[in-house]
């Protein structure tokens, strides 16, 4: 039998969760359980930590509040109770089976039968569960070896896992991009393209959650291969087909040791079409923040080049702003990551990252000031000024500023 040694597990505020659970249920009435035991098995990091329990959620709950403990329905429907302990979340569910399901919502009936709770789960490697002595408990009898395979495989049969709910499609994908080793399990493969069409008819934030979360994987690029070749990328997320830019983006991330970056990730696989980028947000109800960030990477009115000169770069920066400009930088350079150019490519990313912006020294005050009338003018007169400043790249003389201004106005101004 396989035991964890896991700091989370000996950690005060999980011992106060269980033990408030066992005062409750008695010993072994609790169990870890999917991600954080699958994730401690590998020496990955756990973020959450969910529990599973024979307990009603309502016995749940008053486990909790004897304890002192805060409970949150956050999931009571579906038998979910989360408990905050010591500022910390744990997810406490219920044993469940599923009663009938129609490929998006499940009905469910809580059980005390483990096996039961294991065989509705998704992957053999999210089956797994750990008593609070860390011993595992794989109740499929192959999620252990599955997890340490890097083998993402359905519990059971595939196609029946797929149709309680079409989402373990994209979920198979992104999950094989963050565990996979190797080819993707054959049978998970066919069910996945025999059963791609339901995708489409998915929720759009569910769709985009699981995309978002692919892409943040280290390398997803075998991932999104195997999704193109079955289909899946089309049917489920349509726009997105350069591979070849999001592979380069990927090792020009490698190149400069910096954290994968999904956001850019999914801009490297739309074309450069600011209109068609929003098209793509708005279908997929990706937040403001990122709809503006790719239609600002996706512009393709400024070209960039790796022997720009530090002038020339400064121009853009000022244009488009540090952050657009990185962008575009690294989607330019992931055309030809292995290039020679990379130097240049560094050269320009430090130089945006470093330069800051300046203000214009004259402001409409100044223009009005100067003779130009309220209104229209005023602003015409400030960009001619200003063109005039960023040809001289960005003097930082309020006197030199103050001398074009009248002199614009006295060619402006009637």
């Amino acid at each position: 039998m396989i035991n964890l040694a896991a700091a989370w597990i000996a950690d005060p505020r999980t011992v106060a969760v269980m033990d408030a659970l066992e005062a409750a249920g008695g010993a072994g009435c609790a169990r870890f359980v999917g991600g954080a035991v699958r994730n401690a098995l590998l020496g990955a990091v756990v973020d959450d930590i969910d529990i599973a329990t024979t307990l009603t959620p309502q016995a749940v709950s008053a486990a909790l509040a004897a304890a002192s403990l805060r409970a949150v329905p956050t999931g009571i429907d579906h038998g979910t109770v989360t408990a905050i302990s010591g500022g910390r979340p744990f997810e406490i569910t219920t044993l469940r089976r599923d009663v009938s399901t129609d490929g998006r919502h499940a009905v469910v009936a809580f059980t005390d039968d483990w096996a039961l709770d294991a065989g509705r789960r998704d992957f053999t490697m999210n089956a797994l569960y750990a008593d609070r002595a860390g011993a595992v408990l794989d109740p499929t009898g192959v999620g252990v070896a599955d997890a340490l395979a890097g083998r993402v495989a359905f519990v059971g049969d595939p196609q029946t896992r797929i149709r309680e709910d079409y989402l373990r499609v994209m979920r198979f994908f992104r999950f094989h991009a963050w565990y996979g080793a190797g080819e993707p399990d054959r049978a998970a493969l066919a069910a996945c393209a025999a059963l791609k069409g339901p995708v489409a008819a998915l929720a759009a934030e569910r769709v985009s959650k699981e995309l978002m979360k692919l892409l943040a994987a280290q390398d997803p690029r075998a991932a999104l291969a195997a999704m193109a070749e079955t289909g899946v990328l089309a049917i489920a997320t349509p726009g997105l087909e350069n591979l070849g830019r999001l592979s380069g983006l990927v090792e020009v991330e490698a190149q400069l040791m910096a954290e994968p970056d999904a956001g850019l990730r999914l801009a490297a696989l739309l074309d450069d079409d600011p209109p068609a980028s929003a098209a793509f947000a708005q279908r997929l109800r990706l937040p403001n923040a990122l709809r503006d960030r790719l239609a600002a990477a996706l512009d393709p009115s400024l070209a960039l080049t790796s022997w720009m000169s530090p002038r020339e770069a400064r121009r853009a920066v000022y244009q488009i702003g540090q952050a657009a400009f990185a962008d575009r930088v690294k989607l330019t350079w992931a055309a030809a990551p292995n290039s020679a150019q990379a130097p240049q490519w560094r050269a320009l990313l430090a130089l945006g990252e470093t330069w800051t912006p300046p203000t214009l020294p004259v402001s409409g005050v100044d223009a009005v000031a100067a003779g130009t009338p309220k209104g229209p003018l005023v602003g015409a007169v400030l960009r001619e000024v200003e063109a005039w400043w960023i040809d001289q790249d960005f003097p930082d003389d309020r006197a030199a500023a103050a001398e074009r201004l009248k002199a614009v106005v006295q060619g402006m101004v009637p």
